[in-house]
């Protein structure tokens, strides 16, 4: 993640507002999200304070032990239309691999479903940990050749392939081709 600064990736002031609102949502301590999300108190300091700089996993675990869908953390207010041309929006980086995932819709209140457009080159799969419970996740698949899904259940995807699956549980993403990119809704019960 970047600081926003060229209005194309996702300013630390939003993820730093939304950890506030949700910590205090959920009448957690600074230490006790912390330990719950397996991060050190100082890292989430940091973000609350606009200063750090987390990866996507950090974000994922915040979410995860806040009880919220990913965006909510990563989301801004969106106007009446929205349009977020390619190349641009709200972008998180993964750290241990070449997975780039931006947000081009979190759901609004009482729709608990985001839309995200990721692209993955080869090399180090995107692994990602279990995500809320009932979580689903939708790919459709636009340019190269994904491997994806659960652990022990992975399914190689074409151009305009459809798979869900089970989100609340380990999965990953592993791009076969360069410029591998794909649609996902993720679906939260």
């Amino acid at each position: 993640m970047t600081d926003g600064s060229d209005g194309s990736r996702m300013p630390r002031e939003w993820v730093a507002a939304a950890l506030r609102r949700e910590r205090a949502r959920a009448g957690l301590s600074l230490s006790e999200l912390a330990k719950r999300a397996g991060i050190a108190k100082s890292t989430l300091s940091q973000l609350e304070a606009a200063t750090g700089n987390p990866g996507i996993e950090t974000l994922w675990a915040l979410a995860v032990a806040l009880g919220v869908p990913f965006s909510v953390l990563v989301e801004s207010p969106a106007p009446a239309v929205t349009v977020i041309r390619a190349g641009e929006g709200p972008t998180m980086h993964a750290e241990n691999s070449s997975y780039a995932g931006t947000l081009l819709s979190a759901g609004p209140t009482g729709v608990r479903r985001d839309i995200y457009h990721g692209a993955l080159e080869p090399g180090a799969p995107r692994e990602s940990d279990a995500h809320i419970p009932g979580s689903v996740e939708h790919l459709v698949i636009s340019t190269g050749r994904l491997l994806a899904g659960p652990q022990g259940e992975t399914v190689e995807l074409t151009p305009g392939d459809y798979m869900s699956y089970r989100g609340d549980v380990p999965h990953s993403y592993e791009a076969l081709e360069p410029n591998t990119t794909f649609v996902m809704i993720m679906q939260h019960a």
